[in-house]
């Protein structure tokens, strides 16, 4: 694989909450990983087979959708479009996770079938890059009859999600709750919708029963699209240890509270950023980014915290290894910068501003896969790769 060095980079964003930026102008990249970040002096001359010029832009882990409805490749059935996926990778997200493949024409919904589906979809995300993004794929959707011995196999199978819950017939705590702690035994992170119904057969979940169920995820607690009250999604942040998630599918309104709550509570390292789409209100490639900048200038969360949220903190949640600029971390990247146009003369004050940025490189695994966004407005300083 090819060796790269990144030099003149301006502002660099960890990924991770805790210490969300960090002093670093050169990064090196070696057999797909982050071999080296630092001040030039610090990060050890090669040989290298590319240079990428940052020319002052700033540099961002891939983001990490962590809400999509696929179903099989790059197609959603929903609205019937070919490469939403692919389309989101020219925002910047290089890593996409399954909430459920619910809008399967005629998904089954006895035991064999569900697993069978979840099965298939894991084997096929695990094979398939839309463009060269990840997608964690299978989330098996809880339907009557399934047993410990049928979560067993699935994780034996590489299915790694409980979706939505609430999407299938299994919609009671009490009913899904044996099977939420199967899954966890066996490896899931377990995924529970919040909010009102989002399509046919599926129900209003309140906060008590999340917290009732045992999930590790409170899906979409701005709403997907319909929100429960502030006070609910405050007793999510405030009475458990569960993630919580925002999403641009939502009510914007409860996103901003969502948001300020989990400041205020001191749980930042808790909230993931996800778009919920496919879904009723459509496909949008750049409903990360917007999500970012929505709780950057709105919100007033800083911007770093928040694509932490939309990076480390989802890989954290869902045990992935990418998500943040470390050595030794996958080299999933994203060039970026304030949009020409902007009051923002940086990312960071782009998004205060409430601007989504411009994507100029992204790279997944150390390899370029986009060189030239077609979604983002172009930056007002872009990336140059140079190969020798």
């Amino acid at each position: 694989m090819a060796r790269t060095k990144v030099i003149n980079l301006g502002t660099v964003v960890s990924g991770d909450v805790s210490s969300p930026l960090i002093e670093a102008d050169t990064l090196l990249i070696a057999d797909g990983v982050i071999a080296a970040v630092g001040p030039d002096a610090d990060v050890a001359e090669s040989d290298v087979d590319r240079v990428i010029d940052a020319n002052g832009c700033a540099l961002t882990p891939g983001l990490i959708d962590s809400h999509v409805h696929p179903v099989l490749g790059d197609f959603t059935p929903r609205q019937k479009q070919v490469g939403f996926l692919e389309s989101e990778l020219h925002g910047g997200v290089t890593t996409a996770v399954s909430a459920g493949e619910v809008h399967l024409p005629g998904r089954p919904r006895d035991p064999a079938g569900v697993k069978a589906l979840a099965i298939l979809a894991a084997r096929s995300s695990a094979a398939f890059r839309p463009g060269g993004m990840k997608v964690k794929g299978g989330a098996v959707i809880l339907e009557p009859g399934l047993t410990e011995a049928d979560f067993a196999e699935m994780a034996a199978q590489g299915v790694r999600t409980v979706g939505e819950i609430g999407l299938g017939a299994v919609k009671r705590p009490e009913d899904a709750r044996p099977m939420v702690e199967w899954a966890k035994a066996h490896g899931m992170v377990v995924l529970m919708h919040m909010g009102g119904t989002s399509i046919p057969g599926s129900s209003t979940v309140t906060a008590e029963q999340v917290l009732a169920a045992g999930a590790d995820v409170a899906c979409h607690t701005n709403g997907g699209p319909t929100a429960v009250s502030p006070e609910e999604i405050s007793a999510v942040i405030r009475e458990s240890d569960i993630y919580v998630e925002i999403v641009h599918c939502g009510n914007p309104r409860m996103a901003v509270h969502a948001a300020r709550e989990a400041v205020d509570a001191g749980a930042l390292h808790r909230v993931i950023i996800g778009n919920d789409a496919p879904s009723g209100t459509g496909v949008i490639p750049l409903g990360v980014q917007r999500v970012i900048a929505h709780l950057s200038s709105l919100a007033e969360v800083d911007p770093a915290v928040a694509i932490a949220w939309a990076t480390g903190n989802t890989a954290r949640c869902h045990g992935l290894p990418q998500g943040r600029i470390a050595a030794g971390a996958p080299a999933d990247l994203v060039f970026c910068d304030a949009p020409m146009g902007s009051v923002g003369d940086d990312l960071l004050s782009a998004y205060r501003a409430g601007d989504t940025p411009g994507v100029s490189v992204i790279l997944v695994d150390g390899e370029v896969v986009v060189a030239k966004s077609r979604n983002t407005p172009p930056p007002k300083r872009a990336a140059v790769v140079r190969e020798k």
